[in-house]
Parts: structure tokens; C-alpha cells; sequence
């Protein structure tokens, strides 16, 4: 049976995804990372270590999470944004302009770094699920799917955020946010100074989303790509195909993450940060200011193979089918790694069938 074919047999909706950053970094398995593009702060000079699990790429810092749960931070430390929390009990991160948050275990938020706006005096409760940056906001979505955001309210990046619940996924831009409804729709608030705002595309077939400075990329059902917003470099002229499987949008340039493990990035070139790194064994990305990060599967492995025999089959989804909806970490079916079996998984599963 097709990927195409079993979707319809199962009625795959519009998944649930989780940005764990400013930028969205999917992973779905550990490994090392790798850095291009400028580096005028050692904002490509990743740490060692083949036991990461998710990048943020920041204006000119970058943190990553390990699978341990324990953080790292490299690049510009001006203020402070690099200099990571101790502990082993974080299970998101995310980076805005000098500032840099997480969300750990136990559903709590962490900041630190340049605290100009408040951008990291965090709200209390120990119910949040995702955690997202712009340049001096913040943002947490909570369990009941509603958005919190805190920090500067200078273009309305604070109170003009959507009210209610059934939010899945949270991105925050230069002085916007962008956020992913349960029922595929997209919304925006705040800055709206290149479209970022006003151009949002219609639709309910939406699965993840990325908000640059002043562009933002989204990840259709059928992993084609959507741009819209700021276009001085072709940053929003998005390559055409339904192989993608993350985007992630820096300042002037976007990188995309496509099935067979390989990279493609497309718009601004001054500092390098569209000559991705070759090899089809990448199994994340991330794209800050001018550089972008992505982070290698070092075991080879197929994203869906869950019983390691090499191929992604019927076996596979009957393993992920019997993990449904397990959360809490260590689940079976947890291909992104975000926690919890879920349809992004379905849908990654599926897009490498056979």
C-alpha cells in the first residue's frame, strides 16, 4: 500500500506539532550537530557529542537540548543568554534575540538573559507544553492548548494574542508570533510591517509552522511548503515538491528538511547560510540570524523504522498504532521525540513508508 493510499485509510488530519523554539527543530533521533553560515560570534562552533536532541539557532547564539535533558549554549553571551540552567530536567528550548527560555519536565518555565521588556520574567503554573521566542517577547502555550505571552507589547506581540484553547503549536517572529490551531488553521498577531501578519494563508491542512524576523514558512498535510511575508532575497519563493518534512525560516533565508535526510535552503547567500552541509543523514534543523544548525543521525536510522529491521513497514505502524497517544517520554511510537505518540509521528512514519 502507498503512503498516499494508507492516509486516506486512516483519515490522517492535520497533526499536532510542537516548536519547541523560536524557529521550529524537529528531531527524531539523537545526534550531532552541525553549524553553517556567518559565525561571527562562535555561533556555529556547536559543542561535541553525538547525544543531541534539538537546536535552536538564535540572532548570534545558539542552545541545544541534550537527551540526558541537560542544556547547552554557545555563541554571543553579551547578555547573559548563553549561560544555560544546571540540571538534567528540561524537555524544550528556545532562543529570541539575547534571551533564551525552557520549559522542563515538570511543565514549569525557565528564562535568562537580557530582561529589557520582561522577555524573561515567566508565568507561573506547571502546565505549559511548548515554549517559543521573538526578538523581546515570549511565549508559552499551555496543556489546554491557549497561548501565554509576556514581554514587550510594543506592536501588540502581547495583547493582541488569540484568546481560547485548541492551539497545537506556537512560533514566535522578530516582533510577531505565529501560532497552529488544532484544526489545521493558522493565526498571527503583532508586527505586520512585510505581510507577516495580514497575509496569513487560509486553509485547515496545516502541520507546522516557522516564524523568521519578518517571514514566515508553513509545513502543509501533503509536505509542500508555504511562504509568505518579507521577499527582498526570495526567502518566501519556496521550493516546490510534497517531500518536506520540517522548515525552519532565519532573517533573510529559510532552510527546509526534506525526507531522504537531506537539506535545501534558498534566499539570502552574504554569509554563506544557503550552502547547506551534503549528506541525506540529517534529522533536524534550526535558522537564526545569518546561520543555520542542523543536527546529523549518527546511527543511519530511517525516521518511522521503529523495530530497527531497516524498513518502515506494516509492522512499524502497527508498533506506533499501539503506542497511541503515550506521553510522558519513552514511548515507542516517538519518532519527533517531542514526548508523545501522535500524528506528526503518523505522518513522518508514513512519508518514509517502504
Amino acid at each position: 500500500m502507498s503512503a498516499h493510499a494508507l492516509r486516506q485509510a486512516l483519515g490522517v488530519l492535520p497533526a499536532t506539532v510542537v516548536i519547541v523554539c523560536a524557529i521550529p527543530a524537529v528531531a527524531w533521533a539523537d545526534g550531532a550537530i552541525t553549524g553553517w553560515g556567518s559565525n561571527s560570534h562562535g555561533q556555529i562552533d556547536a559543542p561535541s557529542g553525538e547525544d543531541f536532541r534539538f537546536i535552536v539557532a538564535a540572532g548570534y547564539h545558539s542552545l541545544a537540548l541534550r537527551a540526558d535533558g541537560s542544556l547547552a549554549g554557545w555563541g554571543y553571551n553579551g547578555e547573559g543568554q548563553i549561560d544555560v540552567p544546571g540540571g538534567n530536567d528540561y524537555s524544550r528550548i528556545a532562543a529570541g534575540g539575547f534571551h533564551s527560555l525552557a520549559l522542563k519536565d515538570d511543565g514549569t518555565l525557565v528564562g535568562w538573559g537580557w530582561n529589557n521588556e520582561g522577555q524573561i520574567d515567566v508565568p507561573s503554573g506547571n502546565d505549559y507544553t511548548a515554549v517559543a521566542a521573538g526578538d523581546l517577547h515570549s511565549l508559552a502555550l499551555k496543556s489546554d492548548g491557549s497561548i501565554v505571552v509576556w514581554g514587550s507589547d510594543g506592536f501588540n506581540q502581547v495583547s493582541d494574542a488569540p484568546d481560547g484553547t485548541g492551539f497545537i503549536a506556537i512560533a514566535g517572529g522578530g516582533l510577531y508570533s505565529l501560532a497552529l490551531h488544532g484544526d489545521g488553521s493558522l493565526v498571527a498577531w503583532g508586527s505586520d510591517s512585510d505581510g507577516q501578519v495580514s497575509d496569513v494563508p487560509a486553509g485547515n491542512d496545516f502541520i507546522a509552522i516557522s516564524a523568521g524576523d519578518y517571514h514566515c514558512l508553513a509545513l502543509k498535510s501533503d509536505h509542500s511548503i508555504v511562504g509568505w511575508g518579507w521577499n527582498a532575497y526570495g526567502q518566501t519563493n519556496v521550493p516546490e515538491g510534497n517531500e518536506y518534512a520540517a522548515v525552519a525560516a532565519g532573517y533573510s533565508f529559510s532552510v527546509a528538511l526534506k525526507f531522504d535526510g537531506t537539506l535545501e535552503a534558498w534566499g539570502s547567500h552574504w554569509a554563506g547560510q544557503t550552502d547547506v552541509p551534503t549528506g541525506d543523514n540529517f534529522a533536524g534543523i534550526d535558522a537564526g540570524y545569518a546561520h543555520g544548525l542542523a543536527l546529523t543521525d549518527v546511527g543511519g536510522g530511517i525516521p518511522g523504522d521503529i523495530d530497527g529491521d531497516g524498513d518502515v513497514d506494516t509492522a512499524d505502524l502497527l508498533l506506533l498504532l499501539g503506542d497511541w497517544g503515550c506521553t510522558g517520554g519513552g514511548c515507542v511510537g516517538d519518532i519527533n521525540g517531542d514526548g508523545v505518540t501522535d500524528t506528526v509521528d503518523l505522518l513522518l512514519l508514513l512519508g518514509n513508508w517502504g
